[in-house]
């Protein structure tokens, strides 16, 4: 039988006619964009599209879009861009304990080089608590970086209120970590100042990703040399990748409320079932995006949970792919306060592709695994 791929925040299988824009576009435009003949000029005009589209799609402009490798690089450039255009003004950075590695890593690496990093505490119900967030603020403040949605949880962070809170510091830049978010949630990508995302997440290609910038803002590139489409980011245009990033956009954001309405239904089928059952925990608020459901099983480690379920077929995460293994969720620790709950903890995440069948075959499996959790537990 095939496996039960409950991991769609990790990843997601590339739309088959996402593919298809690839595909006719690198065989019919593979030309470099920077040439100046026919060929390059058309490969442009490709560019060129991808980008007004993907403006128009997310209701900014054209010019505040900038082509990466992918989300990681996206926050990179924008959290080290702001900090070096900025240090001059103050080296004090306000974030989460929420944050992607791509976004913890680069503020820890800012740390060593001399920037304060304070993190804001973190409500039971898994907001950030604006109150610490205007305690934590100064003059000196330049950036703080939170995520829209966020990836263990999936709580949707209150991103127009802090916004709202940052207007009375002019000094200081808001990023917001989209990634978890499109296709996911409605945001506003121009209340932050940076925005960044990746289209492998709702159905596109790895290897291609999105910073949002907004006009006025100055960053230092971390790429220098070579002719692109922004000073900010050099490099050959990949007119290919462009297109079909903006294509798996336009499905995301035309096809959102059917997307939307199906996730829901399969959700509130997992939580029924969570309720009933008392050694299982829902770590997820209630008003979290539906793709993504964290749970804690009594007595039984994530990773082990993980391990067991993937001998079943099924195939989830514990915490965000790119955390590392065998510690405490930090978004789990920082709203219930539990290191046991917080080791026990793993995220299922769905999609429009998710079956109902699948869905009832993971619950048995599960229902069968939870019922041995004395004879497993890990732990008193």
């Amino acid at each position: 039988m095939d496996n039960i791929y409950l991991d769609y925040s990790a990843d997601t299988p590339p739309d088959e006619r996402v593919i298809s824009v690839y595909l006719k576009t690198a065989a019919a435009h593979f030309a470099n964009p920077n040439s100046a003949h026919s060929p390059g000029r058309s490969a442009k005009e490709v560019v060129d599209a991808a980008l007004a589209n993907t403006a128009k799609l997310l209701k900014v402009s054209p010019d505040e879009i900038i082509f990466t490798s992918g989300a990681s690089e996206a926050n990179n450039l924008a959290i080290k861009g702001i900090a070096h255009t900025s240090r001059r003004r103050g080296k004090h950075i306000i974030s989460t304990f929420l944050e992607h590695s791509s976004v913890s890593g680069t503020l820890t690496f800012l740390q060593e080089q001399g920037w304060e990093i304070d993190l804001v505490d973190i409500l039971p119900n898994g907001k950030v608590d604006l109150t610490h967030l205007k305690a934590l603020i100064r003059d000196d403040t330049v950036l703080c970086a939170v995520c829209a949605v966020d990836s263990e949880l999936g709580t949707v962070q209150p991103i127009a209120e802090i916004a709202d809170i940052l207007k009375s510091y002019p000094n200081c830049r808001l990023h917001v970590d989209a990634t978890q978010a499109i296709g996911k949630a409605n945001i506003d990508l121009s209340l932050a100042d940076t925005a960044s995302f990746a289209p492998h997440k709702f159905y596109g290609l790895k290897g291609s990703g999105v910073l949002y910038k907004k006009k006025g803002i100055i960053i230092e590139p971390l790429i220098h040399g070579g002719a692109s489409t922004t000073i900010y980011r050099s490099g050959t245009p990949d007119a290919p990748a462009a297109a079909a990033l903006s294509a798996a956009l336009g499905y995301a954001v035309c096809e959102y409320d059917e997307r939307y309405e199906r996730v829901s239904r399969l959700n509130g089928r997992l939580r029924e079932h969570f309720t009933e059952n008392k050694n299982i925990r829902i770590n997820s608020p209630d008003d979290a995006v539906p793709h993504i459901l964290n749970i804690s099983v009594k007595g039984i480690k994530g990773e082990e949970m993980r391990r067991m379920l993937d001998e079943q077929g099924v195939c989830v995460s514990v915490k965000s792919a790119c955390s590392v293994a065998n510690t405490p969720s930090r978004a789990v620790m920082a709203i219930s306060h539990d290191r046991k709950n917080a080791l026990s903890s793993w995220r299922i995440s769905l999609s429009h592709l998710t079956t109902e069948d699948e869905i009832e075959r993971f619950i048995k499996i599960l229902n069968a695994l939870a019922r041995d959790a004395d004879s497993l537990r890990s732990f008193a």
